[in-house]
């Protein structure tokens, strides 16, 4: 079974960026997540490898931007203006469903395949 490995995460100055990476061959959706100790894991922003349409939590827009670039099979999140309250470990996460009904795709159940996250630390 194919492993999801991200790359990317470290320590960032408020209002710094940050870009972290995933590789994957699977079609469908992939998303990011990101949680918090004690908290629900929460989505972060999602893609259709189909047709690269793309969604993001509210926290996320303008802020980040998923990119997937099916040529090289990678994912990325692209992470602008930084907070504090930034500070989670991102996971990646993929789901072989055809179709995403609402906003489904943003909720970790939609996803079958997860990584093992990466830590990023955004400092004040």
């Amino acid at each position: 079974q194919e492993q999801l490995v991200e790359s990317g995460g470290g320590i960032v100055q408020t209002g710094g960026s940050m870009t972290l990476s995933c590789r994957s061959s699977r079609s469908g959706y992939m998303a990011w997540f990101r949680q918090t100790p004690g908290q629900e894991r929460e989505g972060v922003a999602a893609i259709a490898t189909s047709n690269l349409a793309t969604g993001y939590a509210d926290f996320a827009k303008g802020r980040f931007t998923i990119i997937r670039d099916n040529a090289r099979r990678t994912l990325r999140l692209q992470m602008n203006n930084l907070v504090p309250e930034d500070t989670a470990i991102y996971y990646c996460a993929t789901s072989s469903r055809a179709f995403s009904i609402g906003g489904e795709w943003l909720t970790p159940s939609f996803y079958d395949h997860w990584g093992q996250g990466t830590q990023v630390t955004v400092s004040s």
